[in-house]
């Protein structure tokens, strides 16, 4: 419980960040160049934190196990940045961001680190228009906003439906540009499996090289973990198929604790499932509800008669279509946020007036083209239409998009300080591998403004707080008995999958595991379910250790291995996942326990018990893990339910 620091500064909320940094502890660029710090991922979060760290002269180590940092997942996010410039002159301002951020989160963020947050958006834009990121802009030359889900202002930077690649690529520039000098050292093709610890701190990792099998030892003065979220673990997920939370486990399993695990987020435009044997889903964006309506028909013998292809959405007149999010929430219409829009979605999928499948509603752009001309929403969305097309051979300038919600985001992670340093001295976590920004629910647009704030203009000034007090710690020699045991576990481990020998594929037991997962802990979750699904979790791991096969060797490339490795710790995840979600015994953004509910559907939350960060600490593989509580206070926004009505 003596680790439960949060570090927030004393003060006035508005000053808090620039009290810090005008008191924070530093180092001069002599002392930095003898620092090593070790940046592990590549995505927005560790690309721009290994590009300015780099840039102030430290000597960075950064990994991905992609072969280019490219091809990290950042480059899936689509509809944009937000950001409180208030270009729009709409009324927008960091104090507004600051709020629609905690009330989209359905007040269980930090208030001091989101409103830091939203106090550094506006320097992410200017960073990134002075590398060239081509965001869109209005006929007189100034950058163009768009609106999203939870928020009734126009904050949303962006490049098309191209947002995270063109950002990626920013950041990407900024780090090659410091690989260029000398400061940053890029390792590909490498996966990190262990953290080593010494006298209590992060001094290095041990990563496999996934070409040739090696096992390498790394050390650095403070470790960085920038490596995502978890959601791959429910296997259908809008996330990219290598995305895992291994590097997050292991840290985990070290002594880091892990915070809101169960806090996972539903985006509600994703492409429905096809098939039994899909391998992940597609997302479309949020951006795509700025001007497309989302209806079902109003008579369930029209939505049978779709399903059955008796009839087609043309087939339904405007009377007899229900735009049930314009219906239910006046105010916000089909812009309220995505927990809002996944459940309103499934309700009306559960009572029969799906389409599709059944499994789908439609998200249709008919009145925007006729309001605005196919040109302006082919200019808007064009390569987002162009990709639905592709995968579904259908026209949407013709026909209604088909989506369904699925599994997209990671509020949960490991717990961080003000500082973003975890509860192992030297370990930080950034980007969506922590806790910190989102609560119970993400609003869009605001990862990409979360990684880039992370890396671009927190870190670098909190890490050196840190460092400041370790000028004078030499490098320890890879020799040291604290590496040769993390090696040795990672060794015993990779032995202990390959010697199984067994019967089933890997994807097999992700499948059956994840499908189990989605079906308890995924947009409905209740006791029942939530304490039956701890036991058959169990079940589950002794099959996976017991009798899954992985062909070939781990002395050369292995795709099975790495994914029997990440499987292992998505199991584990999961049962922490469920376990929270059981001790959570209310309803609040994402996380909706079906007993805990008002009388038209909406969550109910008890602030009177759970207005805290649940934050869980690894006891051993045979004990039970320990929950201790951060205590959420709001002093500068009034707490109330959710409305998106009025």
């Amino acid at each position: 419980m003596e680790k439960i620091n949060t570090k927030i500064p004393k003060g006035p909320l508005e000053e808090k960040w620039a009290h810090y940094k005008a008191t924070q502890k530093l180092v001069n660029p002599a002392n930095k160049r003898k620092l090593d710090i070790i940046v592990v991922g590549t995505g927005l979060a560790g690309a721009s934190a290994a590009a300015s760290l780099g840039e102030l002269g430290f000597n960075v180590k950064v990994f991905c196990y992609q072969d280019s940092p490219r091809r990290a997942h950042s480059i899936a996010a689509q509809g944009g940045i937000n950001a409180a410039k208030n270009y729009t002159n709409d009324g927008d301002s960091v104090y507004r961001l600051f709020y629609d951020t905690i009330k989209g989160g359905d007040y269980r963020s930090r208030e001091s680190n989101v409103y830091r947050l939203a106090e550094v958006s506006g320097s992410i834009i200017d960073q990134c228009v002075a590398q060239g990121v081509p965001f869109a802009r209005d006929y007189g030359g100034l950058l163009e906003n768009r609106s999203f889900g939870g928020a009734q202002v126009s904050r949303t930077f962006y490049a098309r439906g191209q947002t995270g690649q063109q950002l990626l690529l920013g950041a990407y520039g900024a780090m090659m540009r410091q690989i260029n000098k000398g400061t940053v050292a890029l390792y590909i093709r490498m996966e990190m499996l262990d953290i080593v610890i010494i006298d209590g701190k992060a001094r290095g990792i041990v990563t496999r090289n996934l070409l040739t099998g090696n096992i390498e030892r790394h050390f650095g003065h403070a470790v960085v973990l920038a490596t995502g979220g978890y959601g791959r673990a429910f296997f259908l997920s809008t996330m990219a198929m290598g995305s895992n939370g291994s590097a997050i486990w292991q840290a985990y399993k070290k002594g880091a604790y892990f915070a809101n695990p169960s806090f996972v987020q539903i985006h509600p435009t994703c492409i429905p499932v096809h098939g039994d044997y899909q391998s992940k889903l597609t997302l479309m964006s949020e951006s795509l509800r700025n001007d497309g309506r989302i209806w079902v028909p109003k008579k369930k013998e029209d939505a049978e008669a779709i399903r059955n292809r008796i009839k087609s959405h043309r087939d339904i007149p405007e009377s007899e279509r229900d735009y049930y999010l314009e219906r239910r929430y006046p105010a916000f219409g089909n812009l309220v946020p995505r927990d809002v829009a996944s459940r309103a979605a499934k309700e009306r999928c559960d009572a029969g007036y799906g389409v599709g499948s059944g499994l789908a509603v439609y998200l249709d752009f008919s009145d925007a083209v006729k309001r605005l001309g196919i040109d302006t929403i082919r200019e808007r969305y064009g390569n987002l239409f162009q990709m639905y097309d592709k995968l579904v051979d259908e026209d949407p300038y013709q026909n209604p998009m088909m989506i369904y919600p699925a599994i997209h985001y990671c509020m949960g992670g490991l717990w961080v300080d003000y500082e973003l340093m975890t509860t192992i001295p030297g370990l930080y976590s950034i980007g969506e591998c922590n806790f910190s920004d989102h609560g119970a629910n993400r609003l869009g647009a605001s990862a990409l403004m979360q990684g880039l704030a992370d890396g671009y203009f927190i870190l670098p000034y909190t890490i050196q707080n840190y460092l400041a007090d370790d000028i004078l710690t030499p490098k320890i020699p890879l020799e040291h008995h604290a590496f040769e045991m993390a090696e040795k576990s990672v060794k015993e481990k990779i032995t202990k999958m390959m010697q199984i020998r067994g019967k089933t594929s890997v994807d097999t037991i992700h499948r059956k595991f994840g499908l189990l997962l989605w079906e308890t802990a995924g947009m409905e979750r209740n006791r029942q379910d939530l304490e039956k699904t701890i036991q058959e979790f169990k079940a589950l791991k002794e099959e996976f250790w017991s009798d899954i096969r992985i062909p070939g060797n781990d002395h050369e490339l292995n795709p099975e291995l790495e994914k029997a490795g990440r499987v292992a710790d998505f199991i584990e995840i999961g049962a922490l996942m469920v376990r929270d979600a059981l001790s959570r015994e209310e309803s609040c953004g994402g996380h909706f326990r079906t007993e805990y509910q008002t009388e038209d559907g909406e969550a109910m939350r008890n602030d009177n018990d759970f207005m805290h960060v649940a934050v869980w600490e690894c006891r051993g593989p045979d004990h039970e893990p320990a929950l201790h509580e951060e205590s959420l206070s709001y002093e500068n926004i009034k707490i109330q339910t959710r409305d998106y009505k009025h």
